[in-house]
């Protein structure tokens, strides 16, 4: 379960906006959170909190393939992103890193910056706190939550190596 105060954004966030390609010359996931979003909110990166959910329109991480942007994100100490929609090279690149994404457009409507969310993806639903409204999402595959509860994509490769291993 995921509770989180929202951070909203439209639509077409691409990765420069994720984190600016002036700060691409460290891959430090400490260094990357100081600028997350700063282009769109000069005071994100400071007045974002642990847990918070960004929350967004269509087509959220277009733009370069760039695994900084879920790596800035989640580094923030955002805990989910809900948008519309998503970039496909975005999408994979955040289940890669560990970032939970998901598409749930209804919910998107109705959040505004400051409203509190929960985030329930084994029952799929979000709750809009605030406003007293559920909406459902899709649920994740097993395969998916596992990759995230790993921390992502190469974790979990080498967490299921190394259990092969095993004697």
């Amino acid at each position: 379960m995921i509770r989180g105060r929202v951070w909203k954004f439209g639509d077409n966030v691409d990765t420069d906006v994720i984190i600016p390609a002036r700060y691409l010359n460290t891959t430090d996931p400490e260094e990357l959170a100081k600028h997350c979003m700063e282009d769109a909110d000069p005071e994100f990166p400071k007045k974002v909190g642990k847990g918070d959910i960004l929350v967004a329109g269509r087509n959220f991480g277009c733009g370069s393939s760039r695994e900084h942007a879920p790596i800035a994100i989640k580094s923030a100490g955002i805990s989910c992103v809900i948008a519309e929609s998503f970039a496909r090279i975005f999408y994979r690149n955040a289940f890669n890193t560990g970032l939970l994404i998901l598409e749930c457009p209804e919910a998107v409507k109705d959040a505004e910056t400051g409203d509190e969310l929960e985030v329930d993806i084994d029952e799929g639903r979000i709750t809009n706190l605030t406003k007293g409204k559920t909406y459902k999402i899709k649920p994740l595959p097993q395969f998916m939550k596992e990759i995230l509860e790993d921390g992502g994509l190469i974790p979990h490769i080498m967490k299921k190596f190394q259990a092969s291993c095993k004697i």
